[in-house]
């Protein structure tokens, strides 16, 4: 039998392999654009787009403080709070969670497949959907901002937890369990120093993304900066959506910078 015999067969093989896969990802994109409706541009859209270019060419500068009223400098403190705050919640919610879904902390697998099903339930929930709830328990504002970002975070947060645990080092765990260690004592002496840098930087990453949340929740009313932005783009106040913007687009890449750099030193 000649040897190039199975070579040409694998080659076959993948080929098929990739063709089929080809074939599928071309059927799913023709039937995801179909059931698109496309119908064209707007008359207004190069008015509305040279209005919004002038706006931020020409930013309402008087917006970014104001002693007496509502002021750029106060939306962007408040959506600030609202990502810290939002965090905190978070992590009281998922670092039990996602001990409680780590396998390897478990005694059987449906403890843990148990922990998972839970992250997975608070993964299904998109953050404005949960702003949109909240707003109905307990009204609009930052109030209802805060628990979103907080409650939708669990999930992400819980298995990015999860995850680190379960690619720990056994071996401090087994010594301490070896010497009569309890399992609080394990917890505590043997995971927690592991995974605490990776729990960390999975927060700070979290962090990032409730930060730019938080900017976007104000405009269903759940507090932040996204409030006045959506009254001035109701208003045509593009002087002031653009002043609004670049305040939004500093902050955010102040907070990203800040947190890749503490990401980096950690890990």
């Amino acid at each position: 039998m000649n040897q190039s015999d199975p070579l040409k067969k694998a080659r076959r093989k993948r080929r098929w392999k990739f063709t089929t896969l080809f074939i599928i990802l071309i059927a799913l994109y023709i039937w995801a654009f179909s059931g698109i409706e496309f119908r064209g541009i707007q008359e207004t859209a190069w008015p509305v787009t040279k209005n919004i270019i002038h706006g931020f060419i020409s930013p309402d500068l008087s917006f970014i403080y104001s002693p007496d009223g509502e002021d750029l400098i106060r939306g962007l403190l408040e959506t600030l709070a609202i990502a810290v705050v939002g965090i905190m919640l978070s992590i009281i919610f998922a670092i039990p969670i996602g001990l409680w879904a780590a396998k390897n902390l478990s005694s059987t697998s449906l403890i843990s497949q148990s922990g998972k099903g839970i992250l997975s339930f608070f993964r299904t929930m998109p953050d404005i959907i949960l702003a949109l709830l909240f707003i109905k328990v307990v009204g609009p504002g930052a109030y209802a901002g805060m628990l979103a970002l907080g409650i939708g975070a669990i999930g992400m947060l819980g298995k990015l937890y999860a995850e680190e645990v379960e690619a720990m080092d056994e071996g401090p765990v087994e010594s301490i369990a070896a010497v009569g260690g309890n399992k609080l004592q394990q917890l505590a002496f043997g995971v927690i120093p592991q995974v605490l840098p990776g729990f960390i930087s999975a927060t700070l990453y979290r962090f990032e993304i409730n930060m730019r949340s938080a900017a976007t929740l104000g405009l269903i009313g759940a507090g932040g900066i996204g409030t006045p932005l959506i009254f001035a783009i109701q208003g045509r106040s593009w002087d002031r959506v653009g002043i609004i913007i670049i305040g939004i687009v500093i902050v955010v890449l102040i907070v990203d910078l800040i947190s890749s750099a503490l990401r980096k030193r950690i890990v």
